[in-house]
Formats: C-alpha cells, sequence, structure tokens
C-alpha cells in the first residue's frame, strides 16, 4: 500500500495583518494541496514502478524520485510556512534572540539578512539550525528541493514565490516581506528552536 500525505487544514491562518484571507486561501488551498496531492499520486506509481529500468539519463523512476523530493518539500515547507504564520503572537523569545545575536550580531541585523535572503531567492528564505555547528543561519532556496544545507532544521519559514503576495501585493515583494514579519508566530518558531537544540546537544 503506497504512502499517504493528509493536508493539514488545522494550518491555516486567518485575520492576519497585511496578508489577506483571500491570498492565505489561493496559497493554501490551490499550492499547498496542490503539492499534497501530487505528492500522493507519485507514491502511488512509486509503489508500482519498475525499478529494473532506472537510468541516470531518463527513466519513470528516475522522474518519480526526482518529483517526490520537489512535492515532498513543497508540503512540508508549506506546512512549516502556515504553522509559523498567526496574528498577535508576541515577541520573540528571549533564549532565541540571544542565539540570532550571538550569530548575526543583533537581532536587527538577523532581520535585515533574512528579508535580503528573501528578496535574493526566487522560493524560499529559510532560518535553519544548523546541526553541525549550532549556528543559527538563512539560507534561501530558488525550489523546494535545492539549495538546502544536510542536517539543518527550519526553524521558520518565509515563501516568497509570487503566488504568495501577488493577490495582494503584485510585484512588490517588499511590503509582502514587512508583513510577514508583523505575523511571525513566535511561539511556534520557539518550540521548533527547542527541539533543535535538544537534537544538537545529542547530534553533537
Amino acid at each position: 500500500m503506497a504512502e499517504k500525505w493528509e493536508a493539514k487544514d488545522k494550518l491555516k491562518p486567518k485575520g492576519l495583518d497585511g496578508i489577506s484571507d483571500q491570498q492565505i486561501e489561493y496559497h493554501f488551498e490551490t499550492h499547498y494541496k496542490g503539492y499534497v496531492n501530487k505528492l500522493n499520486e507519485i507514491w502511488e506509481k512509486l509503489s508500482t514502478a519498475d525499478r529494473s529500468k532506472a537510468n541516470q539519463n531518463y527513466s519513470e523512476f528516475r522522474e518519480l524520485k526526482l518529483e517526490e523530493t520537489f512535492n515532498f518539500d513543497g508540503s512540508l515547507l508549506h506546512e512549516l510556512y502556515f504553522d509559523n504564520l498567526s496574528k498577535g503572537q508576541g515577541q520573540i523569545p528571549e533564549d532565541l534572540r540571544k542565539h540570532l545575536e550571538k550569530d548575526f550580531g543583533s537581532y536587527e541585523k538577523w532581520v535585515e539578512d533574512f528579508k535580503a535572503t528573501g528578496v535574493a531567492f526566487r522560493g524560499w528564505s529559510l532560518l535553519v539550525y544548523d546541526l553541525n555547528t549550532g549556528k543559527l543561519r538563512n539560507i534561501g532556496a530558488d525550489v523546494h528541493n535545492t539549495n538546502g544545507i544536510w542536517n539543518a532544521i527550519v526553524l521558520m519559514a518565509l515563501d516568497v514565490y509570487e503566488h504568495a503576495y501577488y493577490t495582494d501585493y503584485g510585484p512588490k515583494r517588499a511590503p509582502y516581506l514587512d508583513a510577514f514579519m508583523k505575523n511571525v508566530n513566535w511561539p511556534a518558531v520557539s518550540k521548533r528552536y527547542e527541539k533543535a537544540k535538544k537534537i544538537y546537544e545529542i547530534f553533537k
């Protein structure tokens, strides 16, 4: 029986400041669920794919495996994105702020770098906990399944594909980045951070 990913409707945020419910509706129902549906379709096809015909230049198995990572990461990153959006979720926790200050010089410099990453890349700006070094890093991705760092845990995900903001802002990405930062669900980010710290202590 093929594996199955269930879309998580409970993650859909509402009433955000500067990101409309209509924007979220399009993004969640069309794009996020589109990745989930295609991932399930790929898993179904992989369950019967002919592995004896696998080929590095072209084969059905190769194409399915390539698109598996694209749609898996697309599903996962969108779930992290929607989960770390919520109106009125307070300030960044002090321990996380201190870690950012240590690695970036100040909280403000981290925000500047995080936003700049969101401008420089076509798909994602991601705050990650690097388990190799214990550092917090901002990394960018042009596509869901590229540009990542092995052994890094995503703490905060910012979708910068046009579909994330065109309904509200057209081609203007900067005001969307500002709106995102006003709606960060810091308790959700902090929960990921605390888990990552525990894993790092085991991993190092």
